[in-house]
């Protein structure tokens, strides 16, 4: 009879923490993952994820919401106070309150149990992409705006009067398809595709909570900003800085 082998992911197999304290949840969504390709570590509790976010550096995490002791709000909450890495909250809640907030703790997406395999597998894959940076060539790598604001795309961060401040993932990819479009009015639902994927073109709230992140890192006055202007019912527009340049 044949030995039973360890999988053995690829070299270059992205790192999945899944962090759940359902034992067999974890090993449903071990099994998927690793049929895809991943390489998939586990936590059964929010401690220990942070522990192992810190020492395994993941990829991506995937962190459920309901577990004792420190549940998943609370973990993100630490999270983010030393690490970006790309989060997709798990929950038997559906309520539009709890997505909300997991999204403003920092998460960058959420699915609803029960979830398929093949809904899982998306999310991943869409939130791995938005992890991915457009590149940007040498000589354009810092994009003055104004005296106020400028953008450096080599460190992913904004300059505000002098001051640098880091972007997560999905704001600089944003903030990037805003400013390579100033000028025009991006619709919703072109936003949704290029930032966050296809998948997602019915989830229009996700540009506005992320449109307000932005606007509280970039705006003098976030309830009546200058750049990322919005054109009610049809998306956002960053303003013509090259026009006004000239």
């Amino acid at each position: 009879m044949a030995s039973k082998l360890p999988r053995i992911a690829p070299r270059e197999a992205k790192r999945i923490l899944v962090v759940d304290d359902e034992t067999r949840m974890i090993g449903f969504i071990r099994m998927n993952l690793e049929l895809e390709g991943y390489q998939v570590l586990e936590a059964h509790d929010g401690l220990k994820a942070l522990e192992m976010v810190r020492t395994q550096l993941p990829d991506l995490v995937l962190l459920d919401v309901m577990m004792p002791g420190l549940d998943g709000f609370e973990t993100l909450r630490m999270l983010r106070e030393f690490s970006s890495v790309p989060v997709i909250m798990l929950t038997a809640k559906g309520e539009e309150e709890d997505k909300v907030r997991g999204l403003e703790l920092g998460a960058d997406d959420y699915v609803t149990k029960p979830f398929g395999s093949r809904e899982l597998s998306s999310r991943v894959r869409a939130v791995l992409r938005r992890a991915e940076m457009p590149s940007v060539s040498p000589d354009k790598a810092i994009l003055k705006i104004d005296d106020r604001l400028s953008v450096d795309f080599n460190r992913r961060e904004v300059i505000v009067e002098g001051k640098h401040i880091k972007l997560r993932p999905t704001e600089y990819r944003l903030l990037y398809h805003l400013i390579e479009n100033a000028g025009w009015t991006v619709p919703h639902e072109q936003l949704l595709a290029k930032v966050w994927g296809y998948e997602y073109r019915d989830e229009t709230h996700y540009v506005r909570l992320y449109v307000n992140y932005l606007r509280e890192k970039i705006e003098e006055d976030p309830s009546n900003p200058k750049y990322i202007l919005t054109e009610r019912g049809v998306g956002y527009r960053f303003v013509d800085f090259r026009r006004e340049q000239e």
